[in-house]
């Protein structure tokens, strides 16, 4: 598994050592993704997993809950009021550190969402979240957007950590589909698992993981009575994807800011309606009924 165990050092002074970037950026580009240990205050995400709680109950009254796939994973956006808004969440330094080397300069971000997985049996079809951005079916083009995952509480097998597989981030040009369908065939998938199988990573509170955005994955059974809330971000190159910005409320500019890294937001007066955000994704028919 692809980790790096960050110093207290390196934290402190908010600068990576050189052989711990290099290492980051080899294991992205070699295997799709990386996982940086304990570079977030436990405390902050310990402050967002009642709030997260409350709400999960308000977006799953939703006549149009945004599950994704099934009825076993839910996107969830975090609460958006100045005390949930931590820097050490939307502008880590250690993250940005990895995700500007790969990315370049001029990297941006709109996207502050998640995922809880709940209680249930039902995992997701493996997919991934999207192609090239030309379409090509021809070769992969060098990492253009990145997922930020950070667990809320401690993930692993028992609670729905999310299953992804290695190096298959070279492989997603193979499968586009013109309908925009982003699941992969079965045969496919049967075929990639003798190869190189998946993994299902144990990723403590404290911990991030960033993914290339075209690398396979799929949310999984969460064996446990208890929700597990776990927050994304998308930090891609200047020139690729949407300008839509985030709303957040005004006063917060300051959680934002970072030299290396726009985030894409706009500061309105008054609260920020966070329940009724996302869709239902590829949730046509389920197990408990389908919608």
């Amino acid at each position: 598994m692809s980790e790096i165990r960050i110093s207290p050092k390196e934290l402190w002074s908010g600068e990576m050592a050189a052989d711990h970037l290099n290492q980051a950026v080899e294991s992205i580009r070699n295997d799709g993704y990386i996982i940086l240990r304990d570079v977030v205050e436990v405390g902050r995400l310990a402050a967002l997993e009642g709030p997260m709680a409350q709400d999960l109950s308000r977006i799953l009254a939703r006549k149009d809950a945004p599950f994704n796939f099934n009825t076993g994973n839910v996107q969830q956006q975090p609460p958006l009021d100045r005390q949930y808004l931590f820097r050490d969440i939307l502008v880590n330094e250690m993250v940005i550190a990895v995700t500007s080397a790969v990315l370049g300069a001029g990297m941006k971000c709109n996207f502050y969402s998640g995922n809880t997985c709940l209680p249930s049996e039902e995992r997701q079809p493996v997919h991934f979240d999207t192609g090239e951005p030309d379409g090509s079916v021809v070769g992969s083009a060098p990492t253009f957007a990145l997922v930020v995952n950070v667990p809320v509480v401690d993930m692993d097998a028992r609670n729905g950590s999310t299953e992804i597989w290695p190096g298959t981030h070279r492989l997603s040009h193979l499968y586009q589909d013109k309908t925009g369908d982003i699941k992969l065939p079965k045969d496919v998938v049967e075929k990639q698992r003798a190869t190189i199988p998946p993994i299902q990573p144990a990723v403590r509170a404290g911990s991030v993981m960033i993914r290339d955005m075209r690398l396979w994955h799929a949310g999984m059974p969460n064996r446990t009575r208890v929700p597990r809330p776990m927050l994304a971000m998308v930090h891609a190159a200047a020139w690729w994807g949407g300008n839509t910005p985030l709303k957040a409320p005004r006063g917060t500019e300051a959680a934002f800011d970072h030299p290396l890294l726009e985030w894409l937001v706009e500061f309105v007066d008054g609260p920020v309606d966070h329940i009724s955000h996302g869709e239902p994704y590829d949730f046509e028919v389920s197990k408990s009924g389908g919608q």
